[in-house]
C-alpha cells in the first residue's frame, strides 16, 4: 500500500513531467538544433516519467504527448498535419460519407495517440528487463551483448550525421573517413559503457537502452504507421512516387530516429542518474 508521501511524490513529479512536455511542445525547447536537423526531444519527459512513475503513468504522459501533437497540428496545420489531427485530414483529404470521415479521424488519433503512449510503457519494461538479466551469473554475457547493439546504433548514428554533413558540402572529408570515425566513437562508446556497467554502475546500461528504445518507439511506430494509413497523400506530399515512399521512411528512421535515439540515451542517462538517487528507477513509488 502506498504511503501517503509516496502518492505525494507521484502526484508531484506527473504534473512536473506533464508541464514539462507542454512547454517543450509549445515552445522550441521541444528540439535540439543539429545543424542538418533538429531533433526531436518531447519524448524524452516521456521516458524518464515511464521509468520513475511506472508504465501505467507513462503511459499517461505518453498521451499528453500525443495530444501537444494533435492539437499543434489542428491549430498550425503544415502539408503533413492530416497525419496527426482528425480536424487536418478531414480539411485536407478527400472523404466520401460519414465512414470514410470516421476512418480517417481514426487514422489520425492513432497515429497522434497510440504510439506516444507506449513511448510510456515499452522503455519501463525494457528497463526491467535489462535489470534482471544483468543481475543473474551470465551478466558479463549479456552486458556486453546488449553493450555491443547500443554501441552499433551509437556510431550509425554518427555515421549517418556525418555522411549528411559531407553530402550537403559542410565537411571535407570522404564517406570512407565518415565511416572509421563512426567506427572508432562505437568503440570508444563501448568501451566506456562497458567500463561504467562492469565497474561501478551497472544501471548505466539499462538507462542508456531505455532511451534508445523509447526514442525508436517513436519514430518506428509513427512512421510505419504513416506509412499504412496515408501512404499515397504522405507520398504526395513529399512530391515522390508512392513506391519510394518506403525507401524515404527508412532514411528517417536511419538518420533522424537513429540521431534522436542517441540524443535520448543521453538525456536519459543523465537525468536518470540524478533522479535515481532520490527515488530509483524501475520501482513504483510505494512498492519494492
Amino acid at each position: 500500500m502506498q504511503s501517503k508521501n509516496s502518492k505525494t511524490y507521484e502526484l508531484v513529479l506527473t504534473a512536473l513531467f506533464m508541464a514539462i512536455i507542454i512547454a517543450m511542445a509549445v515552445t522550441p525547447l521541444g528540439y535540439i538544433p543539429l545543424v542538418v536537423i533538429n531533433a526531436t526531444t518531447l519524448h524524452i519527459p516521456v521516458i524518464i516519467g515511464s521509468l520513475f512513475l511506472g508504465p501505467k503513468k507513462g503511459g499517461f504522459l505518453g498521451g499528453v504527448f500525443g495530444v501537444t501533437s494533435f492539437v499543434k497540428s489542428s491549430l498550425t496545420p503544415t502539408p503533413s498535419a492530416f497525419a496527426f489531427s482528425p480536424v487536418a485530414a478531414l480539411t485536407m483529404l478527400p472523404h466520401d460519407g460519414i465512414g470514410e470521415a470516421l476512418l480517417l479521424v481514426f487514422k489520425s488519433t492513432f497515429i497522434a495517440i497510440v504510439p506516444r503512449i507506449l513511448i510510456g510503457v515499452v522503455p519501463y519494461f525494457v528497463f526491467i528487463g535489462i535489470k534482471k538479466a544483468i543481475a543473474t551469473d551470465k551478466k558479463v554475457i549479456y552486458g556486453s551483448i546488449i553493450n555491443a547493439v547500443v554501441s552499433f546504433i551509437v556510431g550509425f548514428g554518427v555515421f549517418a550525421f556525418t555522411n549528411k554533413m559531407i553530402t550537403e558540402g559542410k565537411f571535407a572529408i570522404s564517406a570512407s573517413t565518415a565511416k572509421v570515425i563512426a567506427v572508432i566513437i562505437g568503440i570508444v562508446v563501448f568501451v566506456a559503457i562497458e567500463f561504467l556497467f562492469m565497474k561501478k554502475d551497472a544501471k548505466t546500461l539499462a538507462f542508456v537502452t531505455a532511451g534508445i528504445t523509447g526514442a525508436m518507439t517513436n519514430t518506428l511506430l509513427v512512421m510505419g504507421s504513416i506509412y499504412l494509413f496515408y501512404k499515397d497523400p504522405y507520398a504526395e506530399v513529399l512530391q515522390i512516387d508512392p513506391s519510394a515512399l518506403m525507401a524515404v521512411i527508412g532514411g528517417i528512421i536511419s538518420f533522424n530516429g537513429v540521431i534522436e535515439a542517441v540524443v535520448g540515451a543521453i538525456i536519459v542517462y543523465l537525468v536518470g542518474i540524478v533522479l535515481d538517487k532520490i527515488h530509483p528507477a524501475g520501482a513504483v513509488a510505494g512498492k519494492n
